[in-house]
Order: structure tokens, then sequence, then C-alpha cells
């Protein structure tokens, strides 16, 4: 903005007797309005001074009327526009004798450039045809000139002319600097949309989160990882232990993928798929002391047990509920709240622990697996996401993953 200011002085000095310029902030574009005023016509020395300002601060310029106000601005190739100058936060005014040079940032009318308005810009550069421009976006004549009305509204320039030649239009000099740009911006937004909508799991690097407690990790994770890390090498999965207070904030912000639990243990406005439904078995150790024959109840209630306390140091649980019913009890003598960890000291001690079948049969190499000596109930899990994550490809595949791993294979 100095060296406008610089013309300015220059032009001051020159013997011009209106020179104004006010400079606020620095600017992204440059306009300029000429005003032809019906008294002292312009010298031919003063027109080229003009041109050449034109020419180096301006990237449109455009013919009004004399004493037109600031407020419109006519254009020669449609309806009165709206002035961007009165409303520009930040703005630069050079007024010279008969011409009014002004630069505005366009930053706060980005907004106002919907897609279709570029698809439209885009289509009349390419087919320089209304008509045609019109087909190619299945669109009305009518329509394609509303958004060109208002494509020149936004960016302050007719944009298309009629052609010489009486057919078809002409793009102005501003419609074809901002062709290559366009050009490369709609491309832009054609990979975005391609990579909203298409997940590749070969190629993707996403991280994805799923909240459980460590005995569904331990069922499903031994399945479910080399699932992934051979269909998506990149792709890195986290479990996490759940806050189950949290468990619909977390899903709706993004925070989780997946909530994987009991079937009651989901706000209701999740979606929820049944993953399985698991039969309860007792291990013991090989080299029990007892033998292998079947576990009658006198001696299951008689011998030693592990349970699993999620909330930790109880010893008490669902199987001790069961028993009640019967009339009997048994003794727990070791509490702890991982299932994981069940096994390897239920392998290594005269404890007794029954769990879901499908964690206790990877332990076979070191346990001894019964069917408990009374009815149980079924062990089932499910898995739940937020509907806001139900049309995402990416996520798509993820439950698709997790459901394929808990497939019974046995």
């Amino acid at each position: 903005m100095e060296k406008l200011e610089a013309e300015a002085e220059k032009l001051r000095a020159d013997g011009w007797k209106w020179v104004e310029c006010v400079c606020e902030f620095p600017q992204e574009a440059h306009y300029m309005s000429r005003v032809y005023p019906k008294d002292v016509p312009l010298t031919d020395e003063q027109q080229a001074e003009l041109d050449r300002l034109e020419g180096e601060y301006c990237e449109l310029a455009e013919p009004i009327e004399a004493g037109v106000a600031d407020e419109e601005i006519r254009s020669p190739a449609g309806p009165a526009l709206t002035s961007p100058w009165k409303s520009a936060a930040q703005s630069v005014t050079l007024d010279i004798g008969r011409i009014k040079i002004r630069t505005l940032d366009l930053a706060h009318r980005v907004g106002d450039l919907e897609i279709n308005l570029l698809l439209t810009l885009d289509a009349l550069l390419r087919d320089e045809n209304v008509t045609h421009a019109a087909a190619r976006l299945n669109i009305t004549q009518s329509a394609l000139s509303g958004r060109l009305n208002k494509l020149r509204q936004i960016l302050n320039d007719p944009l298309f002319l009629p052609a010489s030649t009486g057919r078809g239009v002409t793009a102005t000099p501003h419609a074809l600097a901002m062709k290559p740009e366009l050009e490369q911006l709609l491309e832009r937004l054609k990979q975005f949309a391609q990579k909203a909508h298409l997940f590749d799991p070969a190629s993707s690097d996403r991280t994805f989160r799923i909240a459980a407690s460590d005995n569904p990790a331990a069922i499903l994770a031994p399945d479910l990882l080399p699932i992934i890390h051979d269909r998506a090498p990149g792709v890195r999965i986290a479990f996490i232990f759940p806050d189950r207070s949290r468990i619909g904030e977390l899903l709706e912000h993004g925070d989780l993928d997946l909530y994987i639990g009991a079937p009651d243990d989901a706000p209701q406005d999740l979606i929820g798929r049944s993953l399985f439904d698991d039969e309860l078995v007792t291990a013991q150790r090989i080299g029990h002391p007892r033998g292998t024959g079947p576990l009658s109840l006198d001696e299951f209630c008689s011998l030693d047990h592990l349970l699993i306390s999620s909330n930790g140091g109880m010893f008490s649980g669902i199987i001790d509920g069961a028993l009640a019913e019967h009339g009997r009890s048994r003794r727990v003598t070791v509490s702890v709240q991982s299932y994981a960890l069940a096994p390897l000291l239920v392998a290594t001690t005269d404890c007794l622990c029954t769990l879901p079948r499908r964690l206790l049969q990877r332990f076979t190499h070191s346990l001894d697996l019964f069917e408990p000596p009374l009815a149980l109930g079924r062990f089932a899990l499910k898995y739940f996401w937020h509907p806001r994550m139900s049309a995402d490809p990416a996520h798509r595949w993820l439950r698709s993953m997790v459901a394929e791993a808990a497939l019974d294979k046995s």
C-alpha cells in the first residue's frame, strides 16, 4: 500500500487537483471503478496514466455512470450490483482526479462461494455457451443465469459477456485468470469427496479405538488383530477400558469407535448388534489332585475357587447366586479384577474358575475344562456404535472385521 500512496503523491506533484489516498490494512485483492465526469475530459496523458494504474493495481476495471454513488455499481453485463466497498472491513482508496482505485479483502465473502457456483463458473469457462453449460450441469438456463448473477455480485466482475460473433459468451480477463486455480480447487474437492466416501484398508493409517473390559478384549482381540493386520497393515487398534458413565458421549464425539459389552450395558440411543453368546465352563489345572472325572456339585462346592471381581475385592458373584438358589455355597479364596490373569493363576494353583469357554479354550495346553455341575446362564456380548457413524465407510469396515472375528471357529 505504500506504493499506492507514492503514486498518489506523484500525481499531486504533477498537478492533479483532486488526489486522496486512504490505506487502512494490507489487502489481498485490488479493484477499480472509473468515474467519467460530465464536464472536463481527461487529456491523453492523464488517460494513459490512469490506464497504467489500472493495469498495475486493479484486477477489475469497470466503467460506471457519472455521478453514481459508491453504493451502486452498474455492470455492463447485468443489473445494478451492490457495491462491496461500503461493507468492506478493510479497504484502501486512492482517488486521483477522475479515478477511484479501491482494494477489498474478499476473505469475508468466501462463504458465499457455494460449490454449485464454482461448478457453474467451471462449466461456462469450458463451454463458453450458456445452453451447453446448463446442459452440462443438468439445470435450466434460467437457473444458470441466476447462479451467474450471484457469481458476478460475489466476485464483482461481469465474468462473461456476449461474444462478438453473436453466439455464446466470452470470458473476461478476470474469469480467465481464475480458471487454473478453479480447476485445481475442484480437483481437490473431488479428492476430498472421494476420501470422505471411500476407505482403502490396505493404505489407511487410521487409528480405531474400541472400549472393552479385559474379558471381551481377551476373547476378541486374539482373533481380531491378525485379521486387521493382514488386511490393513497401517491401521492401529487401541483397546480402552470403558467408562460406562460416558460411553454414549465418547462414541458421539468420536473419541471411541466401538463399545463391546453386555447386551444391556449401553445407552438406548446407541446402535447395538450381537457378537456372540457363549457357555460357561469350569477350568482346573492339568494334574489337579481331584483327577479328571466329571465335576460333581459336592466337589464343586468343597474346592477352592478363583473369582473375577470387576470392581475389585469381591468374593461373591453370579455363580454364588445360582448356588444359593439350590441351598449351596462354595469357597472363594482368590479374587482378581483381570480376566486375562485368571487362567494363569488357575494353571499354578488348585483353584477352580468358571468363565466363558471362548476365553478358557485358549489355555487348554495348561487347563482341563469341565461342564459346571449346575445350570448357569450364558455369556453374551454386543458391540455398540453411535448412529452418526453408521454410513462411514471406515467404520463399516471396522464393524465387519469385528463381526468376522466373533464368528465361532470351533
